[in-house]
C-alpha cells in the first residue's frame, strides 16, 4: 500500500501540472487515476470507499442529485483540484455515485436512421435532447433505456437558435410509476474551471457496453453555450452534463474537431422556453445546422419546378433533376417553390426525407439526405 501511495502521488502531481483546454490544472484527476486503477497500474486491487472505511452503498433514488461532502464544497463551487488523497478519494466516490444515478435516466434516441442521446427530466417522461437530434416536432421516436428496453416517444418543440429539443415518452409504458429522472440544476452561476460529468452513448447504443461516463471541467461559459473538455464523440449529442452534485446543467450539442473541445446547451435555455418546447413550437436556426437541399426555383410559378440542381448537393445525390416538379416533401404537400423552401427549413441536416415528384408527367420518388449549410 505504501508503494501504491507513492505512485499515486506521482500520478497526481503529473495530472495537476499538465495544462489542458481549461488553461491550468488538468481537467480531472480521475482520467489518470480511474484508468490506472481499472487497468491495475499499481498492482493492487482498490475498492472505492470513504477515508474512514465506510463503504455503504447509496440506495437508488428517483433523481440524480447526490449530497456533496463538506470536504468537496470548495471544489464544487470553484472548480479547484483535490489537494489531498482524502479529497481525491471523496471525489472518486462522488463521480461514481453520480454516474450510477445518471445511467438510469440517460437514454439513446432513434428517429428513423438517425440516433443520438437524451435525458429523462421528470417522472412523466419528458426528455431533453439537442434540436438536431429531435429534428422536428411531432415526429415518432424510439427512446432506449440503459437496460435495452425500447419506448415509444414523440418529439415536441425545438429552439434551434441554441440547439435545444424536447421529447415526450408516450404514456402507459411504465405501469403508472414515475420514470427515473435527472435533478434539474441552473447554468447561470456556472464558471470556468468547474467540474462536470457527461454521460451518453458514443457511436450509438451498445447494451453490452452500457452508458459511458466522461468527466472534465468547464472551459468557457456563455448564455447560449458551455465548452468543456469532456471527451465526447459522435452519438453523444443530446446527452446530459451534470455538476458535482448530480444536477443537470447542460445538454451535449456540437462535438468539436478535438474530442476534448465540445459545446453544450446550458439548462437555463430550456427553462426560459419551456412552454414553447412543451407546446411543440419550432423556431430559429443554429449556425452550422442550416438544412440545405441544393436546388433553385422560381417562387412566382404555381408549381415547385426545379430550375437548378447544384453539383454535389443533397438533391443531386438523390437523383433530382432540373425540370422535375416536387409534389410532396416528407409528409408535406408542396404547392410551389416557396412551400418547398419552408418544408426544407423544418428539417435538420442528416435527416432522411422521402420526396415525390413528377418528371415528364410521370411520378418519380427520391430519398434525400438533407445537407448542411453554415
Amino acid at each position: 500500500m505504501a508503494n501504491f501511495a507513492s505512485r499515486f502521488e506521482a500520478a497526481l502531481h503529473y495530472y495537476i501540472t499538465k495544462p489542458t483546454v481549461v488553461g491550468t490544472p488538468q481537467s480531472i484527476v480521475t482520467k489518470i487515476i480511474f484508468l490506472a486503477l481499472g487497468l491495475g497500474w499499481f498492482g493492487v486491487s482498490v475498492e472505492a470507499q470513504s477515508p474512514t472505511g465506510d463503504s455503504t452503498q447509496v440506495q437508488p433514488s428517483s433523481d440524480t442529485e447526490i449530497p456533496v461532502p463538506e470536504e468537496l464544497q470548495d471544489i464544487l463551487s470553484t472548480g479547484t483540484v483535490p489537494k489531498s488523497l482524502v479529497q481525491l478519494q471523496l471525489l472518486e466516490q462522488q463521480f461514481g455515485k453520480i454516474s450510477e444515478a445518471a445511467k438510469r435516466c440517460t437514454v439513446s434516441i432513434k428517429i428513423g436512421q438517425a440516433q443520438g442521446c437524451g435525458v429523462i427530466i421528470d417522472g412523466g417522461g419528458k426528455v431533453l435532447t439537442a434540436a438536431h437530434v429531435a429534428m422536428r416536432p411531432n415526429k415518432p421516436a424510439t427512446v432506449i433505456l440503459a437496460n435495452g428496453r425500447r419506448l415509444k416517444a414523440m418529439t415536441l418543440g425545438l429552439n434551434k437558435n441554441v440547439d435545444a429539443g424536447m421529447l415526450q415518452i408516450n404514456p402507459g409504458q411504465n405501469e403508472g410509476a414515475d420514470w427515473p429522472h435527472a435533478a434539474l440544476g441552473e447554468s447561470r452561476k456556472l464558471a470556468r474551471g468547474m467540474w462536470c460529468i457527461a454521460t451518453g452513448h458514443p457511436s450509438g447504443f451498445d447494451q453490452t457496453r452500457g452508458v459511458v461516463t466522461r468527466v472534465g471541467r468547464i472551459a468557457r461559459v456563455s448564455r447560449s453555450a458551455l465548452r468543456t473538455d469532456c471527451a465526447l464523440i459522435g452519438g453523444d449529442s443530446g446527452g446530459p452534463l451534470f455538476d458535482l452534485s448530480g444536477k443537470l446543467i447542460a445538454i451535449h450539442s456540437r462535438i468539436g474537431n478535438d474530442v476534448e473541445e465540445n459545446l453544450h446547451i446550458p439548462i437555463d435555455n430550456y427553462n426560459t422556453s419551456w412552454e414553447r418546447l412543451v407546446a411543440g413550437d419550432s423556431w430559429g436556426t443554429l449556425p452550422g445546422f442550416r438544412p440545405v437541399l441544393g436546388v433553385q426555383g422560381n417562387s412566382q410559378v404555381e408549381e415547385a419546378v426545379i430550375d437548378i440542381v447544384r453539383p454535389n448537393s443533397a438533391a443531386k445525390k438523390a437523383g433530382i433533376q432540373e425540370g422535375d416538379i416536387i409534389k410532396e416533401f416528407g409528409d408535406r404537400k408542396i404547392t410551389d417553390f416557396q412551400s418547398l423552401k419552408a418544408a426544407v427549413a423544418e428539417t435538420m441536416p442528416g435527416e432522411n426525407v422521402r420526396v415525390r415528384g413528377l418528371r415528364d408527367g410521370r411520378p418519380v420518388f427520391f430519398r434525400v439526405v438533407i445537407g448542411r449549410g453554415e
